[in-house]
Formats: structure tokens, sequence, C-alpha cells
């Protein structure tokens, strides 16, 4: 049977102050009345009845996610003690998975993106799906069309064509340098690496239990006891230790029989308050507002975020972030985003833990 696994583990530190350690950046609801992981979980659920989908995040958010989702069975939440990178958030889903059914099948999931039209992300997804269905040892990465040179995401160079739209993967390349990217793209060999994957459960165990052994043993032990009263003890006790690092390290990037499937969607990586300028209409001057009141005069290009009815106006400013919380406002220039994690850091050290 085909599973979906949503990984929801992300903290969001470049959208504070409304992303926190306790409603990390998934959990907003800055779109159309939904959060990211809502999202996520509505495209999958066109191919996957709920039952089907599992999600992969911090304890402390399960209640949360209980309260976006709850068409979602209670079981098919699963809670990390503390973040491990991905490749634990894979192998403890798929490890579980296999022990309920030895034959499953799991297409693996990001909870922070924005992926249209759903048409072709579902396209994709089947056809990944089928790959991992008709090939037991194989790898499926699913890889965005790039429609630009961005520095931002890692790629991946495709090889031999397999089917249409599925080639084997040649390499895998870090997030590169703008020459480099200009030149993965003019290639037309290269796409975006989406950190979405599918694959038997059974594959990707045998690949982790190969190049990662030091997580395969525990995560084994921990699934053993999922369905048992030991299962919390195990999970508080071993996950903690287990190896940080993510999936394409440990794994994609040395596994031998690694497919990746196109997928020609818009894909925006809301990472950072600028990529809203992706996401929401502006207005004829260039001002991105998601929130309930707002005006502007005499100001351009500026990005205006706030959850509540609080009135935010701006005059005579051009080029800023403005972000209201109920215990905390940002206020900075664009195109100084990129360093709201030393200011968090720096905030965190002036207040301690109150405004994380």
């Amino acid at each position: 049977m085909r599973y979906g696994v949503i990984m929801a583990g992300g903290a969001g530190v470049r959208l504070w102050p409304l992303s926190r350690r306790n409603r990390p950046k998934q959990l907003l609801r800055l779109f159309d009345g939904k959060s990211l992981l809502r999202q996520s979980f509505e495209r999958i659920a066109a191919l996957l009845d709920p039952k089907q989908i599992y999600i992969i995040t911090n304890a402390a958010h399960l209640a949360m996610i209980a309260d976006d989702l709850p068409e979602l069975p209670a079981e098919n939440l699963i809670g990390e003690p503390v973040g491990r990178d991905t490749a634990a958030a894979v192998a403890l889903p798929a490890a579980v998975l296999q022990r309920k059914d030895p034959e499953a099948v799991i297409g693996v999931f990001t909870a922070d993106h924005i992926i249209t039209p759903i048409e072709k992300f579902t396209g994709a997804v089947d056809r990944a799906f089928a790959m991992a269905e008709e090939r037991a040892h194989a790898l499926v990465t699913m890889g965005i069309t790039p429609t630009g040179p961005d520095t931002n995401f890692g790629y991946v160079q495709r090889g031999e064509r397999v089917s249409d739209g599925v080639f084997r993967v040649e390499k895998f390349a870090e997030k590169p340098d703008v020459d480099t990217a200009k030149n993965y793209v003019s290639s037309g060999q290269y796409y975006w690496n989406s950190g979405m994957f599918a694959w038997r459960a059974s594959a990707i165990l045998s690949e982790l239990e190969k190049n990662l052994p030091q997580c395969y043993g525990p995560i084994c032990e921990i699934a053993d006891a999922w369905d048992t009263g030991k299962r919390d003890q195990k999970l508080t006790s071993i996950y903690p230790e287990l190896t940080k690092i993510s999936i394409d390290y440990a794994v994609m990037e040395h596994a031998k029989h690694v497919l990746v499937v196109e997928m020609a969607c818009d894909w925006i990586d809301v990472g950072s308050w600028p990529a809203m300028a992706s996401v929401i209409q502006a207005d004829a001057d260039g001002n991105v507002s998601t929130c309930p009141r707002v005006t502007h005069r005499d100001s351009r290009t500026s990005i205006v975020v706030s959850e509540d009815d609080h009135l935010i106006a701006t005059m005579g400013v051009d080029d800023l972030v403005v972000v209201r919380s109920p215990d905390a406002t940002l206020v900075c220039r664009r195109d100084r985003t990129d360093d709201l994690k030393a200011l968090v850091e720096e905030v965190r050290q002036k207040y301690g833990e109150q405004y994380l």
C-alpha cells in the first residue's frame, strides 16, 4: 500500500516574530487562512486517504497539528523528542510502517512549501510512487524544474532517461554560487532538489543499514516497541542519541539505485519574509500585505504581515518588512532579512527565551 509521510519539524527562524518554538512556520495561517502544513496535507490527500498519511514533527507540536488536521488519525502523528535532521525523520516512519505493512511504499513530503498547480504535483507524485513500486531497490527523488539560477537550493543532475519524466540521478549538488547556478540551469540537466522522495520502506531501510548503521539499529529498536508500553521510553532514551544528519548526506549521495522524477510545478519555499512577494499579489506600488487591516501612503515595495485586526499603516517608507505578533514587532529593510538569525540570537541573549 502507498503511504505519505510529511516532515513537519522545521523551526522557521527567518519568519520571526510570528514563527516561534511553540508555533513553527508550517502552522502559521498566512495564506488563505490555511497553514502551510494544511496545504501540504490537502495536496497529498488528493492521492491518499487520510488514514494513509503520517506526520513526523516535534513532540511539543502534536496537539497543535491535531487541531489543524482533525481528519488525521491520532496514531498517525509521530512526535520526535528532539530534532535529529531528516535521516532520522525518514527512518523512523519507514521502520514503523514496514512493521505494519512489509510492502509499504512511502512518499516523503515537505510541510513548508507552496506548490501549484496541484494536477502537476499529483501527476509527478503518482509517477514517483509507480517507479518505487516497479523497482524494488530504487530511491526516487522529485526534482523541481528550475525557473532560474537560484543559489538558495541544492540541485540534482539527471542522467540516463528511464521513462517519460524519469531519469537516473547523475549526482546531487550543494547550493551553488551564482555562476555555477547559471551553468546548471542553462544546461537543462539540473533540477532543484525538492527534499521529496518515494521508496519502498524496505529499500530506504536497507540503504540506511548500509550507509548509516549507527542510526539503523536504534531506529529498529524503537520501531519494535512502537505498539507496546515501552514506545515512549525507547523514544526518549534512544532518539536523542541518533546521528544528526540529512538524508541526502547520509544516503542519497551514496546509494546506487537513485532516480529523479521531473516535477514541473511552481514551487515556492516560504522560508523568509521576502518570499511572501512570490505568493501574494502586490498592490500598485509593489507593497505586499497579509493582514486584515493595512494602509499605505506614499510607500513602496514593503511587506506587512499580521494575523489580527491591529491596523498597520505606513507612510513615506520603501523596501521595509513590518511583521507584528502579539508580543513582538519586527521592522527591517527587505535586504537585511538574511540577518534575522543573528537578530533572534541577540534577542535571546538580552531577554532570554520569552520571545523565542
